[in-house]
């Protein structure tokens, strides 16, 4: 399959380009884009297959591959937060997670915008705890 990077995308108007690896500019519907992605950034790398249609080169079955790297994920060791501010955000988490469980346990999982503000929350944390 072919890959390439995304050069633009918007979300509003349901495209977007991306130049592909072998040299020319592909047109990226929302509609070719995985389940449960809105939107690209420019410079994520991307695999797709093609098909020609009425004005040339068409992504279908669009892969995200590497997410492009935001300013956030690049922050340096010294913008971590103190180990005694992070002893009460995991602890939140903790809580936050054990009322997921219980949920879970009932056999119910949580509507969908809560479960993506967990998600939100649990990346959030990970992204603190990795650098």
């Amino acid at each position: 399959m072919p890959t390439g990077k995304v050069k633009f995308f918007d979300a509003d108007k349901g495209f977007g380009f991306v130049s592909d690896d072998a040299g020319g500019d592909v047109f990226v519907p929302a509609s070719a884009l995985p389940e449960g992605v809105k939107t690209l950034k420019g410079g994520t790398r991307i695999e797709f297959g093609i098909v020609e249609g009425r004005r040339g080169s068409q992504a279908l079955g669009v892969r995200v591959l590497d997410p492009a790297q935001s300013v956030a994920t690049n922050r340096k060791v010294r913008d971590r937060k103190p180990a005694d501010e992070m002893v009460v955000i995991v602890e939140d988490v903790i809580r936050l997670l054990d009322d997921v469980s219980n949920q879970l346990r009932r056999g119910h999982y949580p509507d969908k915008a809560h479960g993506n503000k967990v998600a939100q929350v649990l990346r959030a944390v990970a992204a603190d705890l990795e650098l």
